[in-house]
């Protein structure tokens, strides 16, 4: 009798060391005090799987207020559509 192996159909963690050639980028904001809203904002990138690939979710987000005052959803990745997300209304 020979032994089944069942293995789960996902892809599998990588451990990944940081290559020497990557470059190491400094914060740029240092000490600075944010301490005003839309004094500061910064943008993310969320991949959101769909059974056909995926849907991308840009959002920016106020540092200082944490509010979110511009959101774009798109089944693409252009620069059209993050560009539209940072000078989105309110901003």
């Amino acid at each position: 009798m020979r032994k089944v192996v069942v293995t789960a159909i996902y892809p599998k963690p990588r451990a990944r060391k940081p290559r020497l050639e990557n470059k190491v980028y400094p914060f740029l904001l240092g000490d600075m005090v944010i301490d005003r809203p839309r004094h500061v904002k910064r943008a993310d990138i969320a991949y959101i799987p769909m059974r056909r690939g995926f849907i991308y979710l840009v959002a920016v987000m106020d540092r200082c207020s944490r509010r979110v005052p511009s959101r774009r959803v798109s089944n693409t990745l252009e620069t059209d559509f993050f560009v539209a997300a940072l000078i989105g209304k309110n901003l």
